[in-house]
């Protein structure tokens, strides 16, 4: 069935379809919309789980890795400072290997006070242990938070869903809600058993030694790593019961290219939408898509890049790593040397969640026509192009 929604209503019926069976989260822009739909199926009768009010997103949490103990299938959703409130138990939770999901609307962290999709809260988190991946539309968005569900009940690694406040949680897509059945041919019920059982009461995550602590690091190291693998395992099943397509890296133009555009979130889809404009008047421009970056795919985009004629990638930034640069930029820089990639890697930073033109775009790629061969030019700030 086609439907016409917003990316906070997509993810709120992707809640709904996964038969989740809590779901505790606390508004906050420009999430809100998304808890108050899940809020209206619970008092009109079609959302079946609990829908648990607390008074902070601290609270939201704690309550979630509860229910997650025992065995629920279990959801929140935050942005900005609420995720930074969070965050401790963010680590509690990945620790415990518990598979929880949330969704994350990207919004500027203050200080100043900002409601703009940058990145920043999110990438906060990248070091939590939870799985991170990033929306470009708001079919996307419903399609991930199913296949979340999926992984981390599979892995037992808790996913993060992050898309663009208003950019994409405001925004209305023609999009194909899939009926119950076909969610539930490819996402198995709930779990229905806890996640630690034991027949008396027991204190859960006590107090361990060094030695405990570094092998448990390595287990949830060596299980992080296994989730591109199941990501393409998935791609087929995904395919089979829904009828489109689920990567986790999604390329374009990559055949003929000299520049290759990376991008996460609503600015790949800018570009993407501009790339036959951007080919006529400047030339072998390619687009890469980055949507999962914990895991970080490393292996798999030089694997894209390994026979092509691609010289030079430009990194899209929404965030900034002070003093460093921008966190994508870095990785990608970091993960390609790694893997011996030759090419330059430079970086276009929207830092702050500024909104990406195609006229911004154009100008940008004239900008890093000038560098020469060898140089890594300083980063291109966009506010420089207004």
């Amino acid at each position: 069935m086609q439907m016409l929604l917003s990316g906070n209503q997509a993810a709120a019926w992707a809640v709904k379809l996964a038969r989740v069976q809590v779901v505790s989260a606390y508004p906050i822009t420009p999430q809100t919309s998304l808890i108050e739909t899940l809020a209206q199926m619970w008092a009109e009768g079609t959302f079946a789980g609990d829908f648990v009010v607390v008074e902070s997103e601290y609270s939201a949490m704690s309550y979630l890795i509860g229910a997650a103990s025992a065995g629920a299938r279990s959801f929140t959703a935050s942005a900005s400072h609420g995720l930074a409130y969070m965050h401790e138990l963010l680590h509690w939770a990945a620790g415990a290997r518990l598979p929880l999901v949330m969704v994350n609307v990207n919004r500027a962290i203050g200080a100043p006070w900002c409601l703009e999709p940058d990145q920043g809260d999110s990438l906060s988190q990248r070091d939590t242990g939870w799985i991170q991946f990033y929306c470009s539309s708001v079919q996307e968005i419903l399609d991930t938070v199913l296949v979340a569900f999926y992984v981390a009940e599979t892995t037992r690694i808790p996913c993060m869903v992050i898309y663009d406040g208003f950019a994409l949680s405001h925004i209305y897509e023609i999009l194909d809600l899939p009926d119950q059945e076909r969610v539930d041919e490819f996402l198995p019920p709930p779990p229905g058993e806890p996640a630690l059982p034991a027949p008396e009461p027991v204190n859960l995550q006590p107090l361990v030694t060094s030695q405990v602590m570094t092998t448990l690091a390595r287990s949830r190291h060596r299980a992080m790593k296994t989730v591109p693998r199941l990501l393409g395992e998935l791609e087929t099943s995904f395919q089979k019961v829904f009828a489109r397509s689920f990567t986790f890296l999604e390329s374009f133009g990559l055949a003929q290219a000299e520049t290759v555009l990376i991008a996460a979130g609503a600015p790949a889809q800018t570009v993407q939408s501009a790339l036959p404009d951007l080919n006529r008047k400047r030339g072998k421009v390619g687009l890469i898509r980055l949507k999962l970056f914990r895991p970080f795919p490393g292996a798999e985009l030089y694997q894209l890049l390994e026979n092509t004629a691609v010289e030079q990638i430009i990194v899209l930034d929404r965030n900034l790593s002070a003093g460093a640069g921008g966190i994508f930029a870095q990785e990608i820089r970091s993960a390609l040397q790694q893997h011996g990639f030759q090419g330059k890697v430079l970086e276009f930073n929207l830092a702050g969640g500024l909104d990406l033109t195609p006229a911004m775009l154009e100008r940008g790629l004239a900008y890093f026509e000038q560098v020469s061969p060898g140089e890594q030019k300083e980063p291109l700030w966009g506010g420089d192009l207004l």
